[in-house]
């Protein structure tokens, strides 16, 4: 997913999360052999995290909002994140050992797993499938859609299932219907469909 390339030292542009940016996957667990300190800290960890503390990052078809990983000390085990898909907007093209469970939010529509595409809507819950080459799209040209995103990708990894593959980047320019779309960044509601986009 764009591991392989080198730090530069800058933070990459927020649009370019994942095709330009190595990723923590895995943190190093060290310390005395009883860990007494890791546990420690990991006990004063927060135990919510704020919506509006995490922006999204990437754009303009495809954001991503990032709220537990392995580089923020909370977690070891699994990746929780927010997708938002611009008006017909689509995610990168890519495969990974792991699954991944994806509740849809809010909008409409599909998957697709190995050639085969797969509708979904609101309340639909997409699972993708373990070694599959997979790409999300929102079918709806006029508003986004919603996916919360649950994996155990860093539970894979850290047990050496390495193999993930990015086979097409995320796009960097907008659908002819997504020009101008802003991604969902400032809600002050969560209880409501993307009906007042």
């Amino acid at each position: 997913m764009g591991d392989e390339h080198e730090a530069t030292g800058a933070e990459p542009a927020p649009h370019l999360y994942h095709s330009q940016k190595n990723r923590t996957f895995v943190r190093a667990i060290q310390g005395d052999y009883g860990l007494s300190a890791e546990l420690e800290r990991l006990r004063s960890m927060p135990r919510v995290q704020k919506a509006s503390e995490i922006k999204f990052v990437d754009g303009p078809q495809a954001y991503s909002r990032h709220y537990v990983e392995p580089k923020d000390g909370i977690t070891q085990t699994f990746h929780l994140h927010l997708e938002e898909y611009g008006p017909g907007g689509k995610s990168q093209k890519h495969g990974h050992v792991n699954e991944a469970a994806f509740y849809i939010l809010d909008g409409r529509g599909y998957e697709v797993h190995d050639g085969v595409r797969y509708d979904w809507e609101a309340g639909d819950v997409a699972i993708v499938h373990n070694n599959c080459v997979h790409q999300h799209f929102n079918a709806d040209p006029e508003k986004p859609a919603r996916a919360l995103v649950i994996k155990t990708k860093p539970m894979y990894l850290f047990m050496n299932m390495l193999f993930q593959k990015q086979v097409e980047p995320r796009q960097t320019t907008p659908t002819p219907e997504g020009v101008g779309f802003e991604v969902r960044e400032e809600e002050e509601d969560f209880n409501h469909p993307a009906e007042g986009y």
